[in-house]
């Protein structure tokens, strides 16, 4: 049985790169390359892949349709989490989540998918400027080929 830990194993060994496929409204795929991680969601503990993006179309796929799969791979192994998305960000707010615990958030995110930065406060900048939001999956399904 795969799990998430698992799948955050074989994330780490490519910087943390998947695939995320996100469905559009003519119930095609869409899908892009992001950084993603695993980490325990901010408000329930769960442990949830995370990734942070930003842009109109996947987050209006995500807002109309929020199911979504990711998949990791090195070499010829890989992961699949398939799950429902959480959006937090300017965009989809939270009551119980100002500004400053955004920024914050989205920190927490890009580390636990393995990112580092030299100047967290362009870092910040940026995410605040390109109106980031951060992506919680819940997994119904985790499966791999290993």
């Amino acid at each position: 049985m795969t799990t998430l830990d698992d799948l955050a194993a074989l994330g780490r060994e490519e910087h943390g790169l998947a695939v995320v496929s996100t469905v559009r409204g003519d119930q095609t795929i869409q899908s892009s390359v992001v950084n993603a991680g695993v980490l325990a969601h901010p408000f329930t503990g769960e442990a949830v892949l995370g990734f942070v993006t930003y842009g109109r179309v996947k987050l209006a796929n995500l807002r109309a349709r929020p199911q979504v799969t990711a998949t990791v791979r090195s070499g010829w192994r890989w992961a699949t989490v398939e799950g429902r998305a959480e959006l937090i960000g300017p965009d989809d707010p939270r009551p119980d989540v100002d500004a400053e615990r955004l920024r914050l958030l989205l920190r927490e995110v890009f580390t636990a998918a393995g990112g580092t930065h030299d100047d967290w406060d362009e870092y910040d900048r940026v995410m605040a400027e390109q109106r980031r939001t951060a992506v919680f999956v819940r997994p119904d399904r985790v499966y791999s080929n290993g």
